[in-house]
């Protein structure tokens, strides 16, 4: 028995996938669906695409998921980067506000914890 590789078992994998949809009536959008390998190993096999059928997979090194950059490396050093970058960008809108002296100190408080803070812990990404 050939031992398994990271590209047969995602390719067996994408094979059940689209043999189950397919089963169920469902179609499996290969435009909208890409996979990410992650490893230790920097060396991993570096096959850019699985083919099932007559559906192409993509093979990305990044994907945003619930608003969190993944990254094949699982480093999370390009998550704070972005992270940082929207909370000085949210600080710098807000600066205005929090250096005015129309506002109490405990209301210019809040809305740094509110605004400021909430965007750097949790990578809420306000409304636009």
């Amino acid at each position: 028995m050939l031992p398994r590789t990271p590209i047969y078992t995602l390719q067996e994998n994408a094979e059940a996938l689209v043999a189950a949809t397919r089963d169920i009536g469902l179609e499996v959008n290969a435009d909208k669906t890409k996979y990410m390998v992650m490893s230790r190993d920097q060396n991993t096999e570096r096959i850019h695409s699985v083919r099932i059928d007559n559906s192409t997979f993509e093979r990305v090194e990044e994907f945003k998921y619930l608003g969190t950059t993944l990254t094949n490396k699982n480093s999370i050093a390009e998550e704070i980067k972005s992270r940082l970058k929207s909370g000085n960008a949210c600080y710098h809108s807000v600066q205005n506000l929090l250096s005015s002296r129309l506002l109490s100190r405990n209301l210019k408080i809040k809305i740094y914890r509110i605004i400021i803070l909430l965007l750097f812990c949790m990578g809420v990404k306000l409304g636009r």
